[in-house]
C-alpha cells in the first residue's frame, strides 16, 4: 500500500489548465483498482492519493502517465506502508 503526496510546483492557473486531464487520469486507475482514494490538500498545494500497486516501480510508472507529471506541474512524494490495523470498511487491505 501507498500514500503518494504531490506537491505543486507551478502556479494554480496552470495546474488547473490540466485538472480534467488529471481526473481522467485518476478515473482509469480507480477503474483499474490501483487508487482507493484521493484529494487535494488543504491549503491546496497539491494532492494525496491512497494506491494499491503491485511495487513502487509499477507505481511510479503510472504516476509517470499523469497530466500533471507530464507537464512538469507536481512532484511526487511515495510512501510505503503495510496497514495492520484498519477499520471495518477497510479490511480487504489489512496485511496478514
Amino acid at each position: 500500500m501507498f500514500i503518494v503526496s504531490l506537491s505543486y510546483t507551478a502556479p494554480l492557473d496552470e495546474v488547473d489548465a490540466h485538472l480534467a486531464a488529471h481526473r481522467d487520469f485518476l478515473a482509469a486507475h480507480y477503474a483499474a483498482g490501483t487508487f482507493l482514494m484521493s484529494g487535494r490538500k488543504v491549503p491546496r498545494d497539491g494532492g494525496i492519493i491512497v494506491a494499491d500497486a503491485p511495487s513502487r516501480a509499477a507505481l511510479e510508472a503510472v504516476l509517470g502517465e499523469d497530466p500533471f507529471a507530464r507537464a512538469n506541474l507536481a512532484r511526487y512524494a511515495i510512501t510505503e506502508f503495510v496497514p495492520t490495523m484498519t477499520a471495518g470498511a477497510l479490511d480487504a487491505w489489512r496485511a496478514a
